[in-house]
């Protein structure tokens, strides 16, 4: 095998490794291709692109929440677009009637109809441009206030608790939806006297017998959320939120409060996280019970959220435990279509 014949296989395996090593490589799932290897992979990228658009906000709202809403009221649309139509068929029919009011007026058309019978018909198409025309309003104030109560309900959802018998470095942090289907949420909302109050009611015995109201809670599957509204939630535009978990831990017994245990009632506690979120969430409460005249950080505000995740009830001032557990399978049955139900709770 000659020298020259040598070197031209080698300049031909250094040229092939050249172009091997400066060849583009494959785009992985990563960087925006589609992944056709794995099902696995496809599907996951498939709900990832679906939640993607669903999280789309145009009108101030996701496809997501007007999708909901379109299902709750599936004939909505509908109605807006017969009474809408009709209110501008009226419109164009009062046009010409009050053409040929005009032209009754005027005189020298005799194929015109009468004045009488144009105002008629002037006053026909105007009763029924506006009987239209509120109908179709009013259906869409009301899929805007049902749009507003579907949103606020997803961002009550994704308000972060931290369960009080978990250890600081465990850190779990939950998020109310996450108790939908399973437990009912009572969020108490007030200042630290309120707070404090709020900890002894739980946590001591204040009357003659032992206090049993948190195993009474854990029985309807009550998850109680205290939120601490700092004093400069009067002057700011939407409340302070403060720790409650340090206020909760450094509340003190009074004169009649026996075995005091800030503790004892963890089972069914959990703090709030994302001073943020709780803020905006809490705005519309916050100012609808100052608008009443309330003073929300003295007497607090209460938020019952039934365990399909809708609202029970909103209140003022201390809850009356006793009270709220026996009426509280009345006014929320536990087996109203819930899966397991029969097992948990007995029953048919």
């Amino acid at each position: 095998m000659s020298r020259s014949f040598v070197q031209r296989i080698g300049l031909l395996a250094l040229f092939l490794s050249s172009a091997v090593g400066f060849s583009p490589t494959q785009k992985t799932f990563g960087s925006g291709l589609k992944p056709h290897s794995s099902p696995l992979l496809t599907r996951i990228y498939a709900q990832s692109e679906n939640a993607e658009k669903l999280s789309t906000k145009f009108g101030g709202y996701t496809v997501k929440q007007r999708l909901r809403e379109e299902v709750e009221s599936p004939f909505r649309k509908v109605r807006l677009v017969f009474f809408g139509s009709s209110a501008g068929s009226a419109l164009t029919a009062l046009y010409f009637s009050a053409t040929n009011v005009l032209k009754a007026k005027m005189g020298g058309y005799p194929d015109s109809p009468s004045l009488e019978d144009s105002l008629t018909s002037c006053g026909i198409n105007v009763a029924a441009a506006i009987i239209c025309a509120f109908l179709a309003y009013r259906d869409y104030k009301a899929g805007e206030a049902n749009l507003a109560r579907i949103a606020r309900g997803g961002a009550l959802a994704k308000l972060n608790v931290m369960p009080a018998k978990e250890k600081l470095y465990q850190n779990k942090i939950s998020t109310l939806g996450d108790y939908r289907r399973t437990s009912r949420v009572l969020i108490c909302a007030g200042g630290e006297e309120y707070i404090e109050e709020l900890c002894r009611s739980l946590n001591s015995d204040q009357m003659k017998g032992e206090n049993v109201i948190a195993q009474r809670l854990a029985e309807v599957d009550v998850l109680v959320v205290p939120v601490l509204l700092l004093p400069e939630s009067t002057a700011s535009s939407k409340p302070v939120i403060g720790d409650c978990k340090v206020c909760w831990a450094g509340t003190l017994p009074t004169d009649r409060d026996r075995n005091f245990d800030s503790s004892r009632a963890d089972d069914v506690i959990g703090f709030p996280r994302g001073d943020a979120s709780w803020s905006d969430y809490l705005k519309d409460d916050f100012d609808t019970a100052q608008g009443q005249g309330f003073d929300v950080l003295k007497k607090g505000i209460t938020v019952t959220v039934k365990k399909n995740g809708k609202i029970l009830r909103r209140a003022t001032g201390m809850p009356r435990w006793l009270e709220f557990v026996d009426t509280l399978e009345v006014a929320d049955g536990s087996k109203f279509g819930m899966p397991g139900d029969s097992e948990k709770y007995g029953g048919p």
